[in-house]
């Protein structure tokens, strides 16, 4: 479902609705560049296409450009939502030893990954049948495995819907944001596949993380201690 209002007419690129004062695609035009992660016009248009009515979509966001919205999943696009470290961290793999990532947003503490439809479905089956747990001692296959638990994920497709940031501006503190901004008509969009690959190397960098160590020698415990304050 969509939070906006609904009519039965279809979107055309570029076209502005008679009776409002501002063309949306021509705003994002000419601010695009102005911040690192902004929604170009080509970029709304794919967002309002995930919409049932996306020209009323498009008409919405002309009014209140910098108002958050929802839209729903499972036809244009899955979400992943992941604890915001854990995400980061996903992220981090993506670019720097995977294939990049799609559209990213931050909302209440968690990081969502726009991701291929029918994600949301496959990617728990694929966690389930590789063995790794979710935020429990589950994920790990004994002293001798590498690996680590993985946070819980929320998985939303079909029949879901979600918040998406604002698209000309960052929200106020605590709100939805972009980090990777959509740009174009048809984003690349990471599948389950991908995804399972980020979660297990996360996993992974994590659980070969071992506990810091001192440079000063352990004290001993059962050495006697004596208060040198007093000393004169």
């Amino acid at each position: 479902m969509s939070a906006w209002l609904k009519d039965t007419t279809t979107l055309r690129t570029g076209a502005a609705v008679a009776h409002h004062g501002v063309d949306i695609f021509a705003l994002l035009r000419d601010q695009s560049g102005s911040q690192a992660a902004q929604v170009t016009a080509a970029g709304a248009a794919w967002l309002a296409g995930a919409a049932p009515y996306p020209r009323s979509t498009l008409a919405q966001w002309e009014e209140h450009p910098t108002a958050p919205g929802v839209l729903p999943c499972g036809s244009a696009f899955d979400v992943v939502n992941v604890p915001a470290l854990f995400g980061r961290r996903m992220l981090e793999r993506l670019w720097a030893e995977g294939p990049g990532s799609g559209p990213v947003a931050t909302h209440r503490g968690r990081m969502l990954l726009f991701a291929a439809p029918g994600t949301a479905q496959r990617l728990p089956s694929l966690l389930a049948w590789e063995e790794w747990g979710t935020g429990g001692s589950e994920g790990s296959g004994g002293p001798g495995d590498s690996r680590g638990p993985v946070p819980p994920l929320l998985c939303h497709g079909t029949g879901d819907a979600v918040t998406v940031p604002p698209l000309t501006c960052a929200s106020s503190e605590g709100g939805p944001r972009w980090v990777v901004a959509p740009d174009t008509r048809t984003p690349w969009l990471p599948g389950p596949d991908v995804l399972l690959w980020a979660c297990v190397r996360v996993s992974r960098s994590a659980s070969s993380r071992g506990p810091a160590h001192s440079i000063f020698p352990r004290a001993d415990q059962g050495a006697n201690v004596y208060d040198v304050s007093r000393r004169r």
